[in-house]
Parts: structure tokens; sequence; C-alpha cells
């Protein structure tokens, strides 16, 4: 099969790699200098989008009046307005097209996937990492991330709202706290959202901040106690008679290769893996509509300093 990569970024070349890994040819048509005829003349059966947040509509509205089924990387827009319309586009491929939540093919979210936690209580969701030691040679103020429209962490680590939204279909998007810097207006680089719902409280916080990185999922339900350290891989699950540790390996390629396995399954109209919850582009409404609310509704509550530049 024939796929184009559009968007040229890490995560462009990771996912024509990954195509590569997987037996089928990817074409990489970078977002500079992008026009609807190198696509057309491309001539492929499915696309994937891996451009900056604040454009995605219009490919999205390309690909889909093509009939090509399309692997949107998250989030798919950042404002609940902007998510309507490219749903409203998407609607005649959306079910063979997926959003690139592949978090939910990590083994620790599959494993609480097939838990039942209708009796959780309390949730805390929280990842963080200074983002200045992401990559080598990685500049924070020159990349997306530093943008005031698509860039923070909120919508560049949204995975955690998305798992904790999916997880706790009960849970709601609340209050958002916001620490800010002074040379990236707008730009958060530390929030923090409440969960709320009926029998629920919780969180979900994030950062650009922490010097030891950390991604951790601890639930509290009348029936058990989930405690996952995704960095540490110690997964332990406690019932009241004493934690059962579960072993859960781990390769973090091994979740993009699966997604993309996923979608390509899909625009072949062939069955898909047995994943708990697939991100099929018709089924994610609730997810980004929380992730897109959680952005529109920060309060900036305070600042951070430090050098970014």
């Amino acid at each position: 099969m024939r796929v184009a990569v559009i968007g040229a970024g890490s995560i462009g070349q990771r996912h024509a790699t990954n195509l590569g890994l997987l037996g089928h040819e990817a074409l990489v048509l970078p977002w500079r200098g992008f026009t609807a005829a190198a696509l057309r003349a491309a001539q492929p059966q499915a696309a994937v989008i891996a451009t900056a947040t604040q454009v995605r509509l219009e490919v999205v509205a390309l690909c889909a009046g093509m009939g090509l089924p399309v692997y949107v990387e998250k989030p798919l827009a950042f404002d609940r307005s902007a998510l309507a319309d490219l749903m409203a586009v998407a609607a005649p491929v959306a079910d063979r097209s997926m959003a690139g939540f592949m978090m939910r093919w990590h083994p620790a979210f599959r494993a609480l996937a097939r838990l039942d936690l209708t009796g959780v209580y309390d949730a805390s969701f929280g990842i963080g990492h200074d983002v200045r030691l992401w990559r080598r040679n990685w500049s924070f103020a020159a990349s997306y991330a530093a943008l005031p429209q698509g860039g923070g962490v909120l919508l560049d680590l949204c995975h955690e709202i998305d798992m904790a939204l999916t997880l706790l279909p009960q849970a709601q998007v609340g209050a958002v706290q916001s620490l800010g810097h002074a040379g990236f207006p707008r730009v958060d680089f530390a929030s923090r959202i409440a969960l709320q719902g009926p029998g629920l409280i919780g969180s979900v916080a994030m950062d650009y901040l922490s010097p030891v990185s950390f991604r951790r999922i601890c639930l509290r339900g009348r029936d058990l106690v989930a405690d996952f350290d995704l960095i540490a891989a110690r997964y332990t699950v406690d019932r009241g008679q004493g934690p059962q540790v579960l072993d859960l390996p781990f390769e973090r390629n091994q979740m993009f290769l699966a997604a993309m396995a996923d979608f390509l399954h899909l625009v072949a109209g062939e069955a898909v893996s047995d994943v708990e919850h697939l991100p099929r582009l018709d089924r994610v409404a609730a997810s980004c509509e929380g992730i897109a609310q959680a952005w529109e509704t920060r309060a900036f509550t305070g600042r951070v300093t430090g050098d970014y530049a």
C-alpha cells in the first residue's frame, strides 16, 4: 500500500520508517511547499497527517474529499469549534481513519482497560520531563511546543487526558490551572486539569519542568488500588489482599507500529487487533472534545522561570 505522510518532522519521519518496516510504501510530503496537486500525483491509498495542529483541518478536508482514510496525529484540534469542523469534513472516511492516540496500545493502559474500574472514586494521572532535555540538538524556543496556538504542555502531552477520559468514561474536564513563562506568552509549562464526575474526583497533571522524568497512573476504587509507574515499569494492583505485581514488557516503537498496523487494516477493510479502545476517528469525539475544552479553559495562575531559548 502507498501511504502519503504529510509533514516531515520527527513524528512524520517515524511514521514513514514504520510504514517501511510494515512492508508498505511511504511517500513523505513536507508541509513546506505542500500542494493538493502533489498529493494527487502521489496516488496514495491513505494519508498520515503529521503537520502542526493548526493546519490540519484543510489537509483532512483535502484527503477526505479524495476518499483517503487518514491517520491524524494528536491533538486533532485545540478548540472545540475547529474540532467540530474537522470531524464534519472527515465524516466520509471516519470509520476507516484513526487518531494518533498510540498510548492506547501501551501494555499498562491495556492492563487497566481490562480491569473493572466502575468503583474508582479517585484518579491521578501525571507526566513530566524537562523539555530542554527531550532530544539531541532540540530547541524548545524554535519548536512547535513554544507556539501560543498549538504549543504548550497540555496539548503536547495530551495522551494523559485521553487515557483518563477513555478509562473513566464518567470523567469530565473541570477547572484547569496553568503556569506560564514571561518569554512565551499563552504557552503553558505546567497544567493541572481537574477531573470530576458522578462519584469521582481526580486530576491530570503535566509539566515541561521536572528534572526527573515521571509518568504515573494511580487509581483508587472500592474494590482495588492500581499504582502504575510507567517510567520505572512498576505496576501493582491491590484488591485488599496484598499487591499483585504485573509484568508488562514494553518497547516504545512497538506502540507506534501496532497503531499503524491497525490503521492499515482499517484502510484495507481487514480485521484489526484486539486492542481494547481502538481510536477510530468516529469514536474519539469525547476525548478530543475534553482535550480542546481543557486548552480553551486554561487559567494562568503563575509563572515559572528558566532559560528555554
